[in-house]
């Protein structure tokens, strides 16, 4: 599977490549940099297993902390002004299929925010179904790493609500739940990404996940500096700072969790931080 993504990946993706290139040394590409309110998202995390709401520690399964009930959670996050949910189906993500579909799809007619899902989506089947039940974005992982075919397929038939989403630790990108590693550098992945056509990507720094110690700050500042799309941070917000310094690097938003489950930031205090942040950087 991964000879797959190394050689018929990249020799298809070189002309979008080399087009993204020209745009960029162009100056015609879409810049990202800069700290803007009006496009930077706080988006809370709804990670589903077993029909809760829960946070897993780095990825690991066997390190999980329930929240209570994952419809109540995302009324609770739209209330205080979620503009989005990013929901994961762990249950999905470790047996490649959706599992908790039914639920999601409850989560989704609960609330009137826009709901990505992620998890288990290895099918167009799977895509038809997330999008035309409603859902705004669905997220790519694992399958962007030995199908890049199947990633092509997705961009054609649904465009902007296709995001690949990509787990790495140290640098190697992580599949199948974080759970194999897959020989594959974030970055080459990241711009194949972007030569496909793929409209965004999530990119999140699993040893930082859950740790409340900052996002890796320097990774994500190579995806927004190289890349011609939106980069989405996630993993290690433990702070008002970490917003405001991920905004500042130019993500186009950023996945928080265990920081909001635990209280280090209250979302509504953040979205205030983040709008004076950006009235004093324009002012």
């Amino acid at each position: 599977p991964l000879g797959s993504f190394r050689d018929a990946g990249q020799r298809t993706s070189r002309r979008g490549f080399a087009l993204a290139m020209a745009q960029v040394l162009s100056g015609t590409a879409t810049q990202h940099s800069g700290l803007s309110t009006q496009h930077f998202e706080i988006i809370p995390a709804i990670d589903i297993r077993g029909g809760r709401c829960v946070r897993l520690f780095q990825g690991d399964y066997g390190k999980e902390t329930v929240y209570g009930e994952p419809i109540e959670m995302a009324r609770h996050w739209q209330s205080l002004g979620a503009p989005r949910l990013h929901v994961v189906d762990l249950d999905g993500a470790r047996e490649r299929h959706p599992v908790n579909r039914d639920l999601v799809l409850a989560l989704c007619r609960a609330v009137s925010i826009p709901v990505e899902v992620s998890g288990g989506v290895r099918t167009m089947d799977t895509l038809r179904m997330w999008v035309e039940s409603g859902i705004d974005r669905v997220q790519i992982g694992s399958a962007a790493v030995g199908d890049p075919a199947f990633v092509r397929e997705a961009v054609d038939a649904y465009g902007g609500h296709i995001v690949v989403s990509i787990d790495c630790r140290d640098r190697e990108v992580m599949t199948n739940g974080w759970l194999e590693g897959s020989g594959v550098q974030v970055l080459n992945l990241a711009r194949a990404m972007a030569a496909a056509g793929v409209s965004r990507v999530m990119v999140t720094d699993i040893a930082r996940d859950g740790a409340l110690a900052g996002p890796n700050a320097g990774l994500y500042g190579e995806l927004v500096g190289e890349l011609a799309i939106p980069v989405v941070a996630s993993g290690g917000v433990g702070s008002l700072d970490d917003l405001v310094a991920l905004a500042r690097i130019g993500c186009e938003g950023v996945i928080v969790g265990k920081a909001l489950y635990e209280g280090a930031i209250r979302l509504p205090e953040a979205l205030a931080k983040l709008a004076i942040a950006s009235s004093e950087a324009h002012g």
